[in-house]
């Protein structure tokens, strides 16, 4: 029985649990290899017997899990993935949070390559206008994927190029959008890839008008966009000269304040660390919030940091102390810390705003969201802490923190636990803020949230 899809095997695992088939002896393989269901037990487990229908109950996260990593290249991830299932269903309900096990290890590596290989997909495919023998104008792309991502990503150019009538090339599969539906295909070789045309000039002319050399880091930018990359991607012709001119035009960007209005960057110094970024951040006043504040609450933690917390803004109690989580929501982080076996001393924490905000209710001061203008003049400390850390990974409590660092699409309730690749750090994981925690007012619920809190710290770390 061929399984191709995430749903196949599915299916399949289905089967196979119902008839309480061990992962030892059972073998799954891909098209090209060998047949890809071996009954290793003989006849015991015929697949033509008739099913015994059992339940099991999966956990949320497994399938979300299972269904990115059904897009990874290993051939090996069909018995990975169905391993995990059977254990899961087999006294090992809690798997997952154990981040340090074998399995679930290789899973979440596997799920971090797809998610950061659709990310590139995302981010690199260029179109061009291609010769058509009707009226319809036609674009073409082509890109070389990790991993068998198409299907994965191309609802995404579905919904961003809705109007175009596009195909999207791959070596290992390739997909046409004609206004209504996407059509899959056969992979195309590199030498089949569409000649650059007219579009290319105008999406050159287009990089050069966005491309802000106050923010270039190119270690960060080779890193982030391989070369391998770069013969589709017509703007990397000018990166070499736009690179050579940066210097001049950050100069008269600044004498322009282009760019700059409103935000934080003229407090920070030219060259700064963790101890003199503090120093400044005392004296912010670009924006209200500093004038009914108590002070600035800067991050805190060691300058070797290798996981930095980032948070939405300080609370009342941060407001007086001048610390970051040390109210109730730093207390519910700190048991977090310690479930998930992490030292908080070795752990960097900040907030995306370093200023309470907060309304008046008699004696107390109560929380108040941060406004979009707030959190854009702020920023600029959040992006210079993690320009001095280079941490390894940056963990988002709420989503606030996740929007500003990984964009204002970003949604928690989707997208919770998953690894991202930020303009800072090459793993960013977005969770649960403790204070959400604490506003929950069901108990199952809140223990649930605590639970995965708990989880995704312990991937941060794994």
């Amino acid at each position: 029985m061929n399984v191709e899809t995430f749903e196949e095997w599915r299916n399949e695992a289905r089967r196979l649990l119902a008839r309480n088939v061990a992962p030892d002896a059972v073998s799954f393989g891909s098209v090209s290899e060998q047949p890809l269901l071996d009954m290793l037990a003989g006849g015991e487990h015929d697949t033509d017997a008739p099913i015994e229908t059992a339940s099991h109950s999966v956990p949320k996260e497994f399938l979300q899990l299972a269904e990115t990593v059904a897009y990874h290249r290993d051939p090996q991830r069909w018995n990975l993935m169905y391993r995990t299932l059977w254990r899961l269903t087999h006294g090992e309900r809690h798997l997952l949070n154990i981040t340090t096990d074998d399995d679930v290890y290789q899973l979440y590596r596997m799920q971090k390559s797809v998610s950061r290989d659709v990310h590139k997909m995302k981010a690199f495919v260029r179109f061009r206008k291609v010769a058509s023998e009707d009226d319809v104008e036609r674009f073409v792309a082509w890109h070389r994927s990790d991993h068998r991502i198409l299907r994965l990503a191309a609802p995404f150019f579905s919904r961003r190029f809705k109007a175009m009538h596009w195909t999207i090339l791959t070596p290992n599969e390739s997909v046409t959008w004609d206004h209504s539906e996407l059509t899959y295909g056969p992979g195309v070789p590199a030498n089949d890839a569409p000649d650059g045309d007219a579009l290319e000039e105008l999406w050159k002319t287009y990089y050069a008008s966005i491309f802000n050399p106050a923010r270039i880091k190119v270690e960060t930018m080779r890193r982030e966009m391989p070369t391998r990359y770069w013969p589709t991607m017509p703007e990397t012709k000018l990166i070499p000269e736009l690179l050579a001119a940066a210097p001049q035009r950050v100069e008269e960007m600044i004498e322009r304040h282009e760019g700059f209005a409103e935000t934080a960057v003229k407090y920070i110094p030219s060259e700064f660390n963790l101890a003199s970024l503090r120093v400044a951040a005392a004296g912010c006043r670009a924006c209200d919030l500093c004038e009914r504040a108590t002070q600035t609450v800067f991050g805190i933690g060691p300058a070797d940091a290798k996981v930095v917390i980032v948070g939405e803004q300080p609370g009342d109690e941060e407001d007086l102390a001048g610390q970051p989580f040390v109210g109730p929501a730093g207390r519910l982080l700190g048991q977090a810390f310690v479930e998930a076996g992490m030292d908080r001393s070795s752990v960097y924490v900040t907030n995306a705003v370093k200023h309470f905000s907060f309304v008046d209710r008699g004696k107390r001061r109560l929380h108040k969201k941060p406004s979009a203008k707030e959190i854009f003049a702020c920023r600029p400390w959040l992006e210079a802490e993690l320009l001095a850390l280079r941490p390894e990974v940056v963990v988002c409590l709420g989503a606030t923190a996740a929007q500003v660092l990984l964009g204002r699409d970003f949604r928690l309730t989707d997208q919770r636990g998953r690894e991202h690749v930020s303009d800072w750090c090459p793993r960013t994981i977005a969770t649960w803020h403790p204070a959400a925690i604490l506003r929950t007012v069901d108990p199952a619920r809140k223990q649930e949230m605590f639970t995965q809190l708990v989880g995704d710290l312990q991937q941060s770390i794994a």
